[in-house]
């Protein structure tokens, strides 16, 4: 058969990929079935060959110049990028991570191992004397007493300037590396999530332990109260997401390690977003709450403030209505490990 006759038998595909490519921009129909996007895969493979076979041949112009039409037409609908839309945005963060994480097991190990590290190393610090030189180092001792021997805002009152903006900024650029470690160190079996949320748990928990005992522990506190519950929750998130990466790579439920680690990062990623947005919200209150003046029932009041929010999120977010549940929707959905 002559590569003319083919093709001419082939412009009922080109016609049928048109049809569902018009279909697909029109605003007035809803989205293509799962049976029709296969079928639009095959007849865009399809025109593809038949591109080829067309130009490689010398046939009319106008076939060709069709046939570029329609196979550009179809590679942008196939491969199109759907860009950033707040509503999408939005509801990812509002409704799919709070729903998730009601039933995450990586995030009930994540809390656990940061938290369970941060409170023995916090008392033990507290109750030990030597305990935190051992830990984190005596250099490191006397620069956090040093950092904290002024009430936060005293720089202010002694003429000295300081942009509560630009301190903002630094906070936001430090927190979001310690999360994107939690997160990215996933990649090694989730053992380095688990490194992270140990290290940092340990860290942070001597600190608080070591300032307990010193005579600057009003300061301290009264500097770190009003934004921890963002920034200590962030890092748990981040941890967890990284767990996910691990335990993406572990088990593969019949798929590639690859495809496998694929759908753990898209269901991670929604987590890492949430602990970004906690982190942005941890530095502004650090920048412009903490390091001022505020008496500390103040910082104290924001501190329950940011906790009663997070407890709302976590149980309210994403919950179906009733009207909702009779269809059989269910408001937890989602793989768990």
């Amino acid at each position: 058969m002559r590569v003319v006759d083919r093709l001419a038998q082939r412009e009922s595909s080109w016609r049928e990929l048109e049809a569902l490519l018009d279909r697909l921009g029109d605003a007035r129909f809803p989205r293509l079935s799962a049976a029709q996007v296969v079928r639009l895969g095959e007849l865009y493979r399809a025109a593809c060959t038949d591109l080829m076979l067309a130009e490689s041949h010398d046939l009319p112009r106008d076939t060709v110049a069709f046939l570029h039409a329609l196979v550009g037409r179809a590679h942008n609908a196939v491969y199109r990028a759907q860009g950033f839309r707040f509503r999408d945005w939005a509801r990812a963060l509002f409704e799919t991570v709070p729903r998730q994480l009601r039933t995450d097991r990586a995030l009930r190990l994540s809390a656990l191992v940061f938290y369970g590290s941060f409170i023995l190393c916090g008392l033990v610090g507290a109750g030990r004397e030597d305990f935190a030189a051992r830990v984190i180092g005596e250099s490191f001792v006397e620069q956090m007493d040093q950092m904290y021997a002024e009430p936060p805002g005293q720089e202010r009152k002694d003429g000295l300037k300081r942009s509560d903006t630009m301190m903002a900024g630094f906070y936001i650029q430090h927190n979001t590396s310690i999360g994107l470690q939690c997160f990215a160190w996933g990649l090694f079996l989730g053992l380095g999530s688990l490194y992270q949320l140990v290290s940092n748990g340990v860290i942070l928990g001597t600190v608080f332990g070591h300032m307990a005992r010193t005579p600057n522990a009003a300061n301290f506190y009264t500097f770190v109260t009003a934004h921890s519950v963002f920034e200590l929750t962030a890092v748990v998130l981040s941890g967890a997401a990284g767990l996910r990466l691990g335990y993406g790579l572990i088990e593969t439920k019949g798929q590639t390690r690859l495809a496998s680690l694929r759908r753990e990062a898209h269901r991670a990623l929604p987590t890492v977003g949430a602990s970004a947005v906690l982190f942005v919200m941890a530095a502004f209150i650090e920048g412009y709450i903490s390091a001022s003046a505020l008496p500390y029932w103040a910082k104290a009041a924001v501190a329950i403030l940011s906790a009663l929010v997070l407890t709302l999120y976590l149980m309210l977010g994403g919950r179906v209505p009733r009207e909702g549940r009779g269809l059989g929707i269910r408001a937890d959905a989602g793989p768990n490990p």
